[in-house]
């Protein structure tokens, strides 16, 4: 990959992890408010916009942040399994992707249960329910471990890192 295009990908899939987080705590900040005021007309119409926040914005940035990444490590020198700190970035980006997707369906529910019109006991205890500060503050916390990951790029060469550096020098 050339110099310029290895740019463009890490620049784009810079800008996709970055935007991924801020998408999280963007949810995270409607998630404590719509729990704050569950049962006011507000507090449930925070749940539809948190549904959309998801499917626009955050699904289709984690998407893309784990293209990306592959594109980037792929065309880099530092490779997809030569080093442990992107292993560990792959592995978070696709554990989160994977529990995001399966996310979908809880906040789709809530949002099914927030624009009826009238609620049964059960729907109330279903709004009153804590998961999705819960898991918004987990993604962060994910999140910001990757971003730092990114940053420090702590040492640690895989077997194949190793052996590739060696028949590098080798030749």
């Amino acid at each position: 990959m050339s110099p310029g295009l290895r740019k463009l990908a890490r620049t784009v899939h810079i800008c996709a992890s970055v935007g991924w987080l801020g998408a999280v705590l963007t949810y995270l900040a409607l998630a404590i408010a719509a729990l704050m005021n569950f049962g006011t007309p507000t507090g449930r119409a925070l749940y539809p916009a948190m549904e959309l926040l998801v499917w626009t914005v955050i699904l289709p940035l984690s998407l893309a942040s784990l293209v990306t990444g592959l594109i980037s490590s792929l065309g880099t020198p530092w490779g997809l399994l030569r080093h442990y700190w992107v292993l560990f970035k792959l592995a978070l980006n696709v554990g989160a992707s994977a529990v995001l997707w399966l996310y979908t369906q809880s906040i789709d529910y809530s949002a099914a249960i927030a624009a009826q019109t009238t609620l049964s006991d059960a729907d109330v205890l279903a709004l009153r329910n804590p998961t999705h500060v819960v898991h918004a503050s987990g993604a962060v916390l994910v999140l910001l471990a990757a971003t730092v990951l990114a940053v420090y790029k702590p040492r640690g060469v895989t077997p194949y890192g190793y052996r590739s550096r060696r028949a590098a020098g080798t030749r």
